[in-house]
């Protein structure tokens, strides 16, 4: 299809306005925020660093509340520059704005830093008698818990100072590097110079040539920078690293089930029950869908091709957001009225541009402002689902943001509860509204594979950086090592009926999350099989469940799992509760076997 049908066939893509943040990067109102943030934060230090612990529990709670202000209008701050940066990472221009911006915040942030600091130096028994003695002060006890998860692997101020200071010039310089290259590879395909974005999309193509030719050009670019990507990958494990020697943490992941407030014996159990259930899932289904295609193994670029005689038509955008909404409402009126917010004012880009931020995302921004998102919507039913899912993260922070700048924030392996259930929601109609038993199988098909994809494939991302981490604590990797551990688990996960051709070895260096969030990728199966139980709750529930779901979404950051989910009669700690979340897969493959 040409880029000018195309456009015809999606219709009119909404692009976002960011100036509900700020007018513009060179606006007199951001230059503004950006002096009133730097003098507050001088005059925040003056009044409370070296004091806190003899503070009353009242004047640390006041102390707390203009630093709760002061994260806000940093967040506004970092927030607009870093979605103007997502909207065109190629131009020179915004990158220098971006990088700007996040050097001026990184210096306003460095005078706050005492702040946490001294908080978690008080003893148990002192911090205690503060909170008992204001209610002001014990408002914010979530938070503290969380924060003071940190202390045991606190380093001295000086050093936290530096390692906040340095963030600009590393972790965060390697993370521009990547994002930067990325933006300006192109894939020669069929004459056209397409992003990665758009080749990504061609293979889920119908034409078994147009997948192969898009993998293979996929690969050779991935080839020609391998090296590069290699050595952002190595730079980064050996920051994370060292730090985390540094720091105490027993293990790579240490720190993000530290940040994601969930036990590591949790996880440990989900990624053991998802890799038991491999056979009974991916590689049951590929074998199946292998079947379907009239081979005895698929190559990789097949893994996601439609299906024979499948819906391939180009779905507009005006009929995405109505199906999404559409199925929110079934649910909840209320759930929908704050997803339409979303697509009444100019709150999602969903247009695919050069330069944009590839994949999908919803920013929460700050609570005094609103959530954005992130799509590169080209018209495939999982498109729609991707619009489901991003959606569900946005009505999640509007519900959280009452929370305030430092409560509303949710653990990713419960953020990704709303908008794995909205997925699920959206599906669920489209199911009902399907009377074809042909394009049925298609629909329940594709939403194993989504399943698949997130439960399965993203435990397989969660070992490979486990073990690049592991073997990057004794020596740096060559990208062909790198290669052979992505082959290895790749093969694992998906079986022996997805045949991993020439070039696979490559596609490792084009997931975002190994370089911008370490070891975030479990909280998509954790997301997925805890929102597979939670919808067997809700479809066997007399009223009232809906009322509970928005309880949980509010309750942000104020929460742990045990506790959100226990009025669900739910326990992730529980390893039959991971069974039953991928029973539900399991299930489907079972119905398109009986097909």
């Amino acid at each position: 299809m040409s880029e000018a049908s195309m456009a015809t066939s999606l219709g009119v893509l909404p692009e976002w306005d960011l100036s509900d943040l700020y007018p513009g990067p060179d606006s007199p109102e951001l230059a503004e925020a950006f002096a009133a943030a730097e003098a507050a934060a001088r005059r925040f230090a003056e009044a409370y660093e070296g004091r806190l612990a003899a503070l009353g529990g009242d004047e640390v709670a006041a102390g707390l509340r203009e630093y709760e202000a002061l994260q806000d209008l940093l967040g506004r701050i970092g927030s607009y520059s870093g979605l103007v940066y997502s909207g065109n990472m190629a131009d020179s221009r915004i990158a220098q704005f971006s990088q700007t911006a996040q050097e001026r915040l990184t210096e306003i942030s460095s005078l706050l830093l005492f702040f946490t600091l001294e908080l978690n130096r008080l003893e148990d028994d002192v911090l205690e008698a503060k909170l008992a003695a204001s209610p002001a002060f014990a408002h914010y006890r979530p938070w503290l818990r969380d924060l003071r998860a940190y202390r045991p692997h606190q380093l001295s101020d000086q050093m936290e100072k530096l390692l906040h200071e340095k963030y600009v010039a590393g972790r965060a310089a390697w993370n521009r590097l990547f994002d930067e290259t990325f933006a300006q590879l192109r894939f020669s395909i069929d004459g056209k110079e397409l992003t990665s974005a758009e080749a990504l999309h061609q293979m889920s193509d119908r034409d078994p040539a147009v997948r192969e030719r898009a993998a293979q050009a996929l690969a050779e670019v991935f080839k020609k920078n391998i090296r590069l990507f290699a050595l952002i990958t190595n730079t980064l494990a050996k920051d994370k690293e060292i730090e985390d020697r540094w720091r105490k943490y027993p293990a790579p992941a240490a720190s993000r089930h530290l940040s994601n407030a969930v036990e590591a014996e949790v996880v440990d159990a989900l990624v053991t029950a998802v890799r038991d259930a491999y056979p009974r899932l991916s590689h049951r289904y590929y074998a199946l869908k292998a079947k379907w295609f009239g081979v005895e193994a698929l190559n990789a670029w097949d893994r996601n091709a439609p299906l024979p005689n499948g819906d391939d038509r180009t779905i507009p955008w005006d009929e995405a957001r109505d199906t999404v909404l559409g199925a929110y409402g079934d649910f909840s009126p209320d759930l929908a009225a704050i997803g339409r917010r979303f697509f009444d004012n100019a709150w999602i880009d969903a247009p695919v541009r050069p330069g944009k931020s590839p994949g999908a995302f919803a920013h929460p921004t700050v609570p005094s402002a609103h959530p954005y998102l992130l799509l590169n919507y080209q018209g495939k039913t999982r498109d729609v689902m991707t619009l489901a899912h991003e959606l569900g993260h946005g009505v999640h922070q509007v519900l959280a943001a009452a929370q305030g700048p430092l409560m509303a924030d949710t653990p990713l392996t419960l953020a990704e509860t709303a908008s794995v259930f909205g997925e699920m929601l959206t599906f669920q109609a489209l199911l009902r509204k399907q009377k074809d038993p042909a394009l049925r199988k298609i629909l329940l098909a594709t939403k194993v594979e989504d399943m698949i994809n997130t439960v399965v494939r993203q435990t397989a991302f969660y070992q490979f950086e486990c073990r690049v981490h592991a073997e990057r604590r004794t020596s740096e990797l060559t990208a062909e090592r790198i290669g052979e551990i992505w082959l290895e688990i790749q093969g694992e996960s998906l079986g022996p009926a997805i045949r991993l051709n020439p070039g696979y070895e490559t596609f490792w260096c084009y997931i975002p999350h190994f370089i911008h969030s370490p070891f975030y990728v479990y909280a998509y199966a954790f997301g997925d099989c805890l929102v597979n139980s939670l919808y067997a709750v809700y479809e066997g529930a007399e009223a009232g469940f809906q009322q509970k779901y928005f309880e949980m979404l509010k309750a942000g950051g104020t929460l742990r799992h045990k506790e959100l989910l226990a009025p669900f009669n739910l326990d992730a700690s529980d390893p039959a509760f991971w069974s039953k979340g991928l029973g539900v897969v399991s299930g489907f493959i079972d119905q398109l076997e009986a097909m």
